[in-house]
Parts: C-alpha cells; structure tokens; sequence
C-alpha cells in the first residue's frame, strides 16, 4: 500500500498559490489514475486508486500547511503505511521555479508543512518531490510569495511541473524503484 501526499491549502483562496504546488500535482495524480477525491477522512482529502490490486491513497491533507503532518501521521496509522511507501509532494523555495526534485529522504529545509510532517510522523527517510518556485526577479518576504498567486505567464511552466511530478508519483506507486525514478526525473533537470 502506498500513501501520496500533495501539500497545500484546502480554502479556494488558496488554490492557484504557489504554496498549493503539492495539491495540484496530486490532482494530476488523480487524473492519471482516472479517480476523483471522493472522501474526507484522518483530516485529508482522498481519493484511492488500485495498482495490481494493492491501494494506493492520494491525500491532500486539510488541516493547513503548517499541520500538514497531523493528516500524514493519522493516514499512516489508519492504514499501516511503511515509511518507504510515503511519499510527499511540496513547494519548495530553494529551487528555482518549474524545477523538480525527487529525494529518497532528508529534511524539512525551510518548509514547515514537512516541518510538520517530519515532526508529527517522527520520520524522515521517506521520498519527496520538491516543485521549485523561486523567481529570482521576485523580492518580497518568502511567507507573503508562497501564498501569492502564480502568474499567468508562469502558469504553463507550473502546470507542467506538476504534471511531472504526478508522472514520477505515479511510476513510484506502481513499485518503480525510488532511485530509479529519481535517476529518470532529476536527471531530466539537468539537461
């Protein structure tokens, strides 16, 4: 069984924010999947999927950025996830915007919703998806930017970020080696 997590904000206020990179990637996630978030249950969004006949969740916690990890630690539970078949998708801003990065563990960084998780869950060697959005031509508090909406002239750059890293998920939740798929996924950002 295998536990995704998109990070973000649940309000509508919200959804085109770069703080919400993590919720519009699971999205996608879903899409590629062909399900819909259906339920809400451990304070998250779900929608479940099905791979050779194992489950796989998509979560978008509720709870709010900064209590990310409560959702993540209550799914966990519920359903016995191990850690290595966690994995979290966020907004990072120590990567230039339309990046991804893909690790097989680490720490929170700047980021307090993984702040949270890390922090409610106990763990941290579980795989992350890191969607850059820093714009180097933007000069304003970090915590007013993430919650600020994305632009339209970036929003191709930002949807295709999140695409790929639904595709990399979606590949990992079909049993892909994560060294693999980091190999595949970063590999590409490097061109």
């Amino acid at each position: 069984m295998y536990l995704i997590v998109g990070l973000g904000n649940p309000e509508k206020k919200y959804e085109k924010t770069f703080h919400n990179m993590g919720f519009l990637a699971a999205g996608d996630l879903a899409e590629l999947f062909g399900v819909k978030f259906k339920k809400t249950e451990c304070e998250a969004s779900v929608a479940e999927a099905y791979v050779g006949g194992e489950k796989v969740i998509i979560a978008r916690p509720l709870t709010y950025m900064n209590n990310s990890g409560r959702a993540v630690k209550q799914l966990m539970a519920k359903y016995k996830i191990p850690e290595e078949n966690l994995l979290v998708i966020y907004d990072d801003y120590d990567l230039p915007k339309g990046k991804l990065r893909i690790r097989a563990s680490g720490s929170a960084g700047t980021h307090n919703g993984m702040r949270s998780v890390i922090g409610e869950t106990g763990l941290k060697n579980f795989p992350r998806i890191r969607l850059g959005i820093r714009d180097e031509g933007v000069e304003i508090p970090i915590i007013n930017y993430v919650l600020s909406e994305i632009r339209k002239e970036d929003y191709e750059l930002f949807a295709t970020a999140c695409h790929r890293a639904a595709e990399a998920a979606y590949e990992f939740a079909h049993g892909k080696n994560i060294e693999l798929v980091m190999g595949k996924y970063n590999a590409e950002q490097s061109r």
